[in-house]
């Protein structure tokens, strides 16, 4: 209850969002009004009243299958009925009514019900290809043949079959193009999601997210950029994403936009694609409509450390000493605990031609496989849409609002604050349970508790258990968005729309690090971090929409502007090693304020967007199509240029045949398709880049700014082509999609050291091309369709090839990842190689590419080692290529479906397994020493731990420790029964019952690397294919319930 009432309070956010809510409520309070006892609706209730008849019957295709979920409408009234799972109907009409049966992709039937008691209505299709409506860029509905670009749609069921605390995971393998990461931060992580490639070295590459036509903030307040230790050290942090607040029940369908082509609508803002939510509204069939779903999933650790048993501890802290009958303590099974997630959502629709009203309410709540890890989840959505004025005004409102809380988040990785650290490192054949009973210690010199651990924890290693107990976080998200739009039909061929919205995001964060965390990370007296991050975001648009019809021809278009306001205000507190005033008091007045403390602040840091932008389709016969696209932007992070006042445009053109029916095709071709599309779109530089100025840092030291432009700055630009070709055989059982791509982004943001008597440290500059080139196919097929049987399958398969075609003419190579004097790797861009790219430390060889051993010394006999520096690459973390295939099976009431995703080529490197082989604690270490040697291609090496020392270590020979990233595993299951049709009609209350077993990430079909390669430390560009202590990947089964009433 506190949480849903915090949830309430968080409306009054700001002025603006106040506003933006007291204008939507006016608008509920007088639709409402005006529609609740209107005098039509009083003449229905009379009518109804008078002579009525009951009618059933069912709904089914030309094959004679039930279509359920058919619109059964009495016409002219909103009294209507939707078919069930059997496409049965009842319905309670006037003696002389007319019944409308309309179903998507089928022709409309109307039936008189006169001298009728049953009816059985055959639908009939009507060409689904050529007349399906999608939403594009900007919210505007276009038929899909017309396309000039490829897209993918993502259905309500298809997210919400396996429910996930982040929704977009949910996306993982069902369409081409798409990668989908998770942040290696447990319950409720952020997803990294890249399209068609990596394009940018300065942004992080993800799509822009637009709800309804409006994009949305998906912003974060910290994700982690080094594999050490994260901000200040405090651990690698995963800071959230706005996607991930939102409740995927109050999603209808999502629509990707995958190429620029597809994208230039929105300029600048989406040069990485764009993922397009269309929400559920009110029905308006005049019946109300309750939905309820609850799932519980269980999660399991999968994936671990394989951790030997037989060698015990040497020196103090490692596991290399002689062999011995060890007990057998399982210290990792003992650390990881069964997670649980909760998912249930409630949402009531209702409404009539002229009003629909939609309501929903959803709590998660779960607990990670780490102890104390806790997830608590509420989201509130009301929606209401009006029609008025002869159906020439419509008015939707919709207020969306979710408030999160996240205790004790795990950190992502790396080996500051990171709780797997000791716990794998920690010597084999010792009881780690002592440590769990007695992580602290009683000092009576300081007269507190003190962390217990078996050897020093000066530097980063320390007791999981005092990890897990005394350094503490809680995040709390506040997200609410608040939406208004108002579409007037002028005439038959002209609408004007207008959109208004408000989208706030309030992060805080708080962590205590008690006194006797690791001294090189903490005050002696403890660390407090302090955080709060506000983010808002003012949108609005104006358009003008036309559509005419002259003859063969058709024209439709759009013609608008819009402004996109963007204001951060941030502070971040952090004591550091400055310590505490007094031990172990968590709060701002307790830190000792000096050079050793760190203090961030952001004062209204704004950004924004303005532009005009116009699009025009023409068509000749459904058959041919050509668009035309263009967008100026003026960018606030382009002020103090020549291009401040001119902006930049970005042009976009495309092409569309319909063969199928231009052509005279076989039979057995039911639609073919060819298409094409260019465009130019941009992609803004990051603030304050234009304007240097400088800083003061806590205990008032200034800091003048070390960098500024070397010339005017100009936004990213990627020039995109794209090609494809559709098409659907016998009767649209089977079918295919196929696109061909090529993007270059020119214009890079690189920030570069200057020349000796230069005044800045380092010049801003604009250069370099990066290009992607790729491919994407789709394959569904339906083999079998029977009165109770049913098998569909859908294929996806894409590949995409990334490469530096040029840097700037005085940069050899570019570093983008982390630079630690202590790490094995570093992420960088070179001339002919790619993103993605992993240097590091690799074995020496000869000309014929042989391994050169060492003759003399101590280390005669073992491998000699070059790359000091990082300076060998020794692979790329990109696949070669990615594939998602899924099955239905249904049978009666009965259905079965499973998803497989597979993931080929593509290295990962894994410092994990480095550390783990220099303490001697990995099962691959015991056995070199049972056979007491080391094969390293071809070449026998006696000194085991010799050898795994110079190989070993988080300093160690990265190109030994480099994984191929290939798996195939069971992404999704899902088996559900269906309660039969005559249950529900005998409950006189439920219209639909349905019970599942779920499941994901059951088990790996392939896998070589010892982690999860779909785990990532962050959604940046950086530590991408690098696992350094990630927290494991997690086998989740559970159940689900889906009731409609």
């Amino acid at each position: 209850m506190p949480d849903i009432i915090s949830l309430l309070y968080f409306m009054k956010l700001t002025s603006h969002t106040y506003i933006y809510l007291l204008i939507l409520s006016c608008f509920f309070s007088y639709t409402g009004s005006s529609y609740a006892f209107s005098v039509e609706d009083a003449n229905e209730r009379f009518r109804m009243a008078s002579a009525q008849k009951k009618i059933t019957g069912r709904v089914l295709d030309e094959q004679g299958v039930p279509l359920p979920g058919a619109t059964v409408l009495e016409k002219g009234t909103s009294n209507g009925v939707a078919t069930n799972v059997d496409g049965q109907f009842e319905l309670t009409v006037a003696d002389d009514a007319v019944l409308q049966f309309s179903f998507m992709g089928y022709k409309t039937e109307e039936i008189s019900v006169k001298g009728h008691a049953y009816l059985d209505i055959v639908l009939a299709e009507d060409a689904v290809e050529l007349d399906k409506v999608i939403v594009t860029a900007l919210g505007i509905e276009k038929k899909e043949h017309s396309l000039s670009y490829a897209t993918s749609q993502i259905k309500n069921e298809d997210l919400n079959r396996v429910k996930m605390p982040n929704l977009i995971t949910s996306l993982t393998g069902k369409a081409a193009g798409v990668q989908i990461n998770q942040v290696s931060s447990g319950v409720g992580a952020s997803a990294k999601v890249s399209i068609r490639g990596i394009r940018s070295v300065a942004s992080d590459n993800q799509p822009l997210y637009v709800i309804d036509g409006v994009p949305m903030l998906n912003s974060t307040s910290e994700q982690a950029f080094s594999a050490i230790g994260g901000t200040a050290n405090a651990g690698n942090r995963d800071g959230g994403d706005g996607i991930s607040g939102l409740n995927s029940e109050d999603i209808e369908s999502i629509s990707i936009l995958k190429g620029a082509p597809a994208a230039a609508l929105y300029g600048s803002q989406a040069a990485n694609g764009v993922i397009l939510i269309t929400t559920k509204k009110g029905k308006s069939q005049g019946q109300r409509s309750i939905s309820f779903s609850t799932s519980l999933m269980f999660d399991n650790a999968m994936s671990l450390p394989e951790m030997q048993n037989r060698y015990g501890v040497s020196d103090g802290v490692d596991s290399w000493g002689e062999r011995k009958d060890l007990p057998k303590y399982d210290n990792l099974k003992d650390f990881f605990s069964t997670g649980m997630t909760s998912i249930t959502s409630v949402s009531v629709s209702h409404g009539n031609e002229k009003l629909q009203n939609y309501f929903s309410y959803a709590n998660t709540t779960g607990h990670g496989i780490i102890d104390k890890n806790r997830l608590s989840k509420h989201n509130i959505t009301l929606r209401e849409t009006s029609v008025m004025f002869d159906d020439r005004l419509k008015l939707d409102g919709n207020v969306n609002l979710m408030r999160q809380v996240t205790k004790n988040k795990p950190t992502v990785g790396g080996f500051y604050m990171n709780p797997l650290v000791g716990l794998y490192r920690f010597p084999r054949g010792e009881d780690l349970s002592y440590y769990k009973d007695n992580f602290e210690v009683y000092d009576e010199s300081r007269n507190l508790n003190v962390q217990n651990w078996h050897t020093s924890y000066e530097d980063f290693e320390q007791n999981p258990y005092w990890i897990t107990n005394r350094i503490q976080s809680k995040d709390v998200r506040m997200h609410a968005i608040v939406s208004l739009s108002a579409n007037l039909k002028v005439n038959d061929w002209l609408t004007v729309q207008a959109r208004g919205n408000v989208d706030c995001i309030d992060d805080k964060v708080r962590q205590q690090f008690y006194a006797s965390t690791a001294p090189a990370l903490a005050g002696a007296n403890g660390r407090y971090v302090e955080m709060d991050y506000q983010e808002i975001q003012f949108y609005g648009d104006l358009l003008l929409m036309m559509k005419k019809q002259w003859g063969d021809y058709s024209v439709s278009g759009a013609l608008g502007g819009s402004i996109n306001d963007k204001t951060v205000n941030s502070t971040r507190y952090d004591s550091k090693t400055a310590s505490l005033k007094y031990a172990n008091v968590f709060n701002l007045a307790n830190i000792l304020m000096n050079g050793s403390a760190s203090l961030d602040q952001k004062i209204d840091a704004q950004r924004q967007l303005q532009s005009v932008f116009g699009t025009v389709q023409v068509g000749y016969k459904e058959s041919a199509y050509i668009d035309l696209s263009a967008r100026n932007d003026w960018a606030s992070t382009l002020a103090y240029t020549s291009h401040e006042k001119s902006g930049f445009f970005y042009p976009s053109v495309g092409t569309s045949l319909i063969l199928s029916r231009l052509l005279k095709l076989p039979e057995w071709v039911s639609y073919a398709k060819v298409r094409a599309a260019y465009s130019l779109v941009g992609n803004d530089i990051p603030m304050f880049i234009t304007n240097s100025s400088s800083h003061i840092t806590a205990g008032g030291e200034f800091l003048a700014n070390d960098a500024a432009p070397f010339k005017d700055m100009e936004p990213e630009m990627t020039y995109s082509w794209e090609a494809g070709a559709e098409a659907r055989f016998l009767n649209s059982r089977i079918g295919f999609n196929l696109t061909f791509y090529k993007t270059n982004t020119r214009n890079q943001f690189f920030k570069l050291p200057t020349l000796a008597g230069d005044k800045y440290a380092y010049r801003y500059v604009n250069a370099g091309n990066i290009q992607n080139v790729g491919w994407e196919i789709a394959l569904d097929a339906t083999p079998v369709m029977k009165k109770n049987f049913m098998w569909s399958t859908t294929l996806n398969i894409a590949s995409n090839r990334n490469k530096i075609i040029s840097l700037h003419e005085e940069l050899k190579e570019f570093v983008y990842g982390p630079t630690s004097f202590s790490s094995s790797y570093a992420m960088k861009l070179v001339k002919g190689g790619s993103i993605g790219d992993i240097y590091g430390k690799a074995f020496e060889r000869d000309a014929s590419g042989n391994i050169i051993y060492e003759t003399e010394g101590s280390n005669a006999g073992l491998p000699k080692i070059i790359g000091d520096g990082n300076t060998v690459k020794v692979g790329n973390s990109n696949p070669k290529f990615q594939m998602g295939w899924n099955h239905t099976l249904s049978y009666k009431d009965l259905s079965l479906y499973f998803l497989v995703d597979c993931r080929y080529g593509g290295e990962v490197l894994s410092q994990t397994q480095a550390d783990m082989d220099l303490y001697g604690v990995s099962e691959v270490t015991a056995k070199a020493r049972d056979k007491g040697y080391v094969m390293l291609e071809g070449q026998r090496i006696d000194n085991v731990k010799g050898f795994y020392k110079i190989v070993g270590g988080r300093a160690g020979t990265t190109e030994y420790y480099m994984y191929d990233a290939t798996n195939i595993r069971l992404r999704e299951l899902s088996l559900s029964y269906q309660l039969p049709a005559s249950w529900m009609e005998k409950s006189k209350v439920l219209k639909k019952v349905q019970v599942s077993f779920i499941a994901r990430n059951l088990f790996f079909f392939y896998k070589k690397a010892p982690f999860d390669p779909d785990l990532v430390l962050s959604t940046g560009n950086d530590n991408q294919g690098i696992d350094v202590y990630g927290m494991p990947t997690t086998r989740s089964w559970g159940f689900s319930l889906k009731c409609e009433f």
